[in-house]
């Protein structure tokens, strides 16, 4: 099962605990531990993830966040925790002290249900006011779900979070900002779109009577927008699915897709890596080039199969549980993109030589053998 499945199981089963879990300790053993249990954390060794830990704060001794998760001793990660009955606007307070106090470099806040991840982007060692990433469990984003991957224990990167961390700061005000315009624009957003098409004095008469027709017009041109791009997937669905093997697993692909561009951020411009659907597999390529392939992938209804090619292009081959265990070949994905960084004319090429000349080798192909009875038989009466 691969992590995406393993999560949505974790949400039904947090959505049937939620109203029983009415007290802080109930929310923490029902719902906090296990969250961060299922992000990969030993929630039972305090020398990775440490409950009660203690955050002196100035002249306050005895301080303590409820979690801290521990790396080499230090705290990267601070949990405070509260009940799931509990509205978190009121207790971020809390937690901005214990962050000044420790060299944590993430806060999150957390009732179980609701979880928001701080940082310092504004002001170093000092918490933010906002969180750079706000999650409700129970109405979770596949998107999200990519965010929250980044927090599990094996691809903890702290630099490429913080690098995230503002781009989803300022997009979700951007967002709110924009919610706030479509539902009720402006006087300056009025006065910014009547600059252009009205010429006399902008009186508080004149926004009011446009106001409204600017509201109907961003609501139409979105509208618009979502149905020639839903008009468009659908079309492109068509196509693929007809293309595809109806057996294999979109959300394997593109989670596999996802964490092979985590694994190589560092190496390669992930924007390169690409898909590439056969008869036989799934191929992951760079540069689009079919001659340059990072990983192969055979999925079926029984087993996962994850293929990376040597130095000499011969087929290494593992059988997999899900696809997370991709990151366990992090170290062979990454020498296999070295290699392609080499000027083409230097990859090693298979040839076949014969007498009416020197040949390169085809790409390998693999003969895929169905078992069970023959149904090209036709049955004659007897």
């Amino acid at each position: 099962m691969n992590f995406k499945d393993e999560f949505k199981n974790f949400i039904e089963r947090a959505a049937s605990l939620k109203d029983a879990a009415q007290t802080e300790e109930a929310t923490k053993m029902s719902l906090i531990v296990p969250f961060f249990q299922l992000l990969g954390y030993d929630v039972f060794n305090p020398s990775e993830f440490c409950p009660e830990y203690t955050a002196d704060v100035g002249i306050k001794r005895g301080e303590k966040v409820d979690y801290a998760i521990l790396l080499n001793g230090e705290p990267v990660i601070l949990i405070e925790a509260k009940a799931s009955n509990k509205k978190l606007d009121r207790h971020s307070s809390q937690l901005f002290r214990y962050y000044v106090a420790t060299s944590a470099k993430f806060a999150i806040l957390t009732n179980g249900i609701e979880y928001r991840f701080y940082t310092d982007l504004d002001e170093k060692n000092k918490m933010d006011k906002e969180p750079f990433l706000y999650l409700n469990i129970l109405n979770l984003k596949d998107n999200q779900i990519n965010q929250i991957i980044k927090f599990k224990k094996e691809m903890l990167d702290i630099p490429d979070i913080m690098n995230t961390a503002s781009l989803l700061k300022y997009n979700s005000i951007f967002k709110g900002i924009i919610e706030q315009q479509f539902q009720r624009p402006s006087d300056d957003f009025v006065k910014l779109f009547l600059q252009s098409i009205y010429k006399g004095v902008k009186t508080q008469t004149v926004l009011e009577k446009f106001r409204p027709v600017l509201k109907k017009s961003l609501n139409d041109y979105l509208n618009e927008v979502l149905n020639e791009r839903l008009q468009s997937a659908l079309n492109t669905a068509s196509i693929e699915n007809t293309e595809k093997d109806s057996n294999l697993s979109t959300s394997e692909e593109w989670e596999a897709l996802s964490i092979i561009k985590e694994i190589l951020k560092n190496t390669v411009d992930i924007d390169k890596i690409s898909f590439k659907y056969t008869e036989s597999y799934i191929a992951v390529l760079y540069e689009n080039n079919s001659r340059k392939w990072l990983c192969r992938l055979i999925l079926t209804n029984t087993s996962k199969t994850f293929i990376v090619p040597d130095e000499s292009k011969k087929e290494l081959r593992y059988s997999l549980c899900d696809m997370d265990q991709i990151v366990e070949y992090s170290s062979q994905i990454i020498n296999i993109a070295n290699r392609y960084l080499l000027p083409f004319k230097d990859i090693p090429t298979e040839l076949l030589h014969t007498k009416w000349g020197t040949y390169e080798m085809p790409e390998p192909y693999c003969i895929d053998l169905t078992r069970g009875p023959r149904t090209d038989l036709k049955t004659l009466k007897a």
